[in-house]
């Protein structure tokens, strides 16, 4: 019942996931300038409550097989089923983990994991069925493996969800990303100096404000050339930079 619950889940947090695509990927407008790809992080957290809460479905369905000693008597049908179940979540899970990331979107690479976390509760009821077939009493290894998945799910969740309130948060990527922004943009011949670098991502994209320091001597039209190198150096070396705004500073 728990594996199934789980299965049919799928359908709820797939319509999340085309209503934060639809809206998402709307172009900016004056109400929201900077485009709408939180619709994208809302998604996503919405994802990830939904694989915690089908997780602790799941775990609890588990222990209470566990503490009742609840037995079933399956026959090899099911077995061939589970494992059907689990080819086809596995492919799932691949086919939208490859879309999510050619179309740079967190919500349908979230979504992903709901194919897989449904993969490893069928491979529980898998190891159920296997073992009531060749020993009686060794189906409540079916629980046991659940109680395992539950606490993967629940990881890949919060996972899923912690990443959706960095976005929210407008939490500031790791140091090694800022080094290699600022790398990028010194290596362009005429910039002095890097600063006040400011970025925050949306719906799995980065949008980014940094300031360069020229040569005060040169003219505006130099200027906001070296500025549109800087920024070409960014996008061809962050592959999910969505936008930048080069601030110039003379010195």
């Amino acid at each position: 019942i728990a594996d199934a619950i789980h299965s049919v889940s799928d359908l709820f947090t797939d319509a999340v996931v085309l209503f934060g695509l639809q809206i998402g990927r709307k172009a900016a407008d004056e109400t929201h300038p900077f485009g709408h790809r939180r619709f994208e992080t809302l998604a996503s957290s919405v994802v990830g409550i939904s694989l915690i809460a089908v997780a602790l479905m799941l775990g609890y369905k588990a222990a209470l097989n566990i503490y009742f000693h609840v037995e079933y008597k399956p026959n090899w049908l099911a077995v061939a089923i589970a494992t059907l179940s689990i080819g086809v979540k596995e492919i799932l899970y691949q086919l939208t983990l490859r879309a999510g990331r050619k179309i740079k979107s967190s919500a349908v690479t979230a979504n992903a994991w709901h194919h897989r976390s449904d993969a490893m509760s069928s491979i529980a009821v898998l190891i159920g069925v296997t073992g009531a077939q060749l020993r009686p009493g060794w189906h409540i290894l079916d629980s046991y493996a659940a109680l395992a998945v539950t606490i993967m799910i629940i990881k890949v969740g919060l996972d899923i969800l912690i990443e959706a309130v960095r976005e929210f948060t407008d939490t500031a990527p790791g140091p090694e990303i800022q080094d290699k922004i600022k790398q990028c943009a010194l290596s362009v011949s005429g910039v002095f100096e890097v600063h006040d670098l400011k970025i925050r991502t949306s719906g799995g994209l980065m949008q980014m404000e940094i300031h360069i320091s020229i040569d005060g001597e040169q003219t505006v039209k130099q200027g906001h050339q070296i500025a549109k190198e800087v920024e070409s150096c960014l996008l061809d070396d962050l592959d999910n930079l969505h936008q930048v705004i080069v601030h110039v500073d003379p010195v």
